[in-house]
C-alpha cells in the first residue's frame, strides 16, 4: 500500500525568460512580455508531494516537519525574494521558466529524500499556469 503526503509552500522571485544565443526579435516572439529585460516577479505556489508506504513504527509516510524543514533550507532559502537570473547560479544557464524551475527543485530535494518514496514537485506561476515534474523517465 502507497500513500502521497503533500507540502505546500510559496516564494516569490522575479525573472526574465531569454535565450542570449538569439536575437532580440526571435526572443520577443518566443517569449513576448516575458523577456523584459527589466524583468517580472511571481508569487509562485510550490507543491512537494512524497509517495511511499506507511510506516508501521510512526504511521507516516514522512515526517512533514522534515518535508517543511527541507523545503525551507534547499528551496525558499535559495529563491524567495531573489531574482533568479542575476542571484540564482543555475538560472544563469538554464532559462527560469516554470518548468526548468520544477525541475531544478526536484534536483535540489532529491538527495535529501530517501529513495523508498517517490518524489513530485507541482509548482504553480500563476493560479492558472503550473507544471509538474516527477523525475527522470527511465
Amino acid at each position: 500500500m502507497k500513500v502521497t503526503v503533500s507540502r505546500h509552500a510559496h516564494f516569490n522571485a522575479a525573472h526574465r525568460l531569454h535565450n542570449p544565443s538569439w536575437s532580440m526579435e526571435q526572443n520577443d516572439a518566443a517569449f513576448g512580455k516575458c523577456n523584459n529585460p527589466h524583468y517580472h516577479g511571481h508569487n509562485y505556489e510550490l507543491i512537494v508531494s512524497v509517495t511511499g508506504p506507511i510506516q508501521p513504527e510512526t504511521g507516516y509516510v514522512m515526517d512533514m516537519k522534515e518535508l517543511a524543514d527541507l523545503i525551507e533550507e534547499h528551496v525558499e532559502k535559495k529563491l524567495d525574494h531573489k531574482n533568479l537570473n542575476e542571484e540564482v547560479e543555475i538560472f544563469k544557464t538554464r532559462i527560469p521558466t516554470a518548468e526548468w524551475i520544477a525541475v531544478t527543485i526536484w534536483e535540489w530535494l532529491r538527495p535529501h529524500i530517501t529513495n523508498q518514496l517517490s518524489l513530485k514537485v507541482k509548482l504553480y506561476e500563476t493560479p492558472r499556469n503550473f507544471c509538474e515534474f516527477s523525475g527522470p523517465q527511465e
